[in-house]
């Protein structure tokens, strides 16, 4: 369980941090890429399937880092066009 946690933040934080990277303005440090990254798992995590699109990479941990991403870039980007909106 404890493992799994640690996993979880490790792939969140990579996640969340090259998300930071490639959408620009939306850095919120190393808890908020960890949090953004674990949150761009959930949502890719769900909404990937429902869409009927499924990754070929076997799984594993680059295969978490890469779903973690591409999330966490749909949230960000999600989030600057609020910012944009609200602003």
């Amino acid at each position: 369980m404890l493992t799994a946690l640690i996993i979880a933040i490790v792939i969140g934080a990579i996640a969340g941090w090259l998300a930071g990277l490639l959408v620009q303005g939306t850095g919120f440090g190393l808890v908020g890429d960890i949090v953004v990254g674990i949150l761009g798992a959930l949502i890719a995590g769900f909404l990937f399937p429902m869409l009927g699109i499924a990754l070929a990479l076997g799984g594993g941990l680059l295969g978490a880092i890469i779903l973690a991403f591409i999330g966490a870039v749909i949230l960000l980007v999600i989030v600057k066009v609020f910012k944009q909106i609200t602003a």
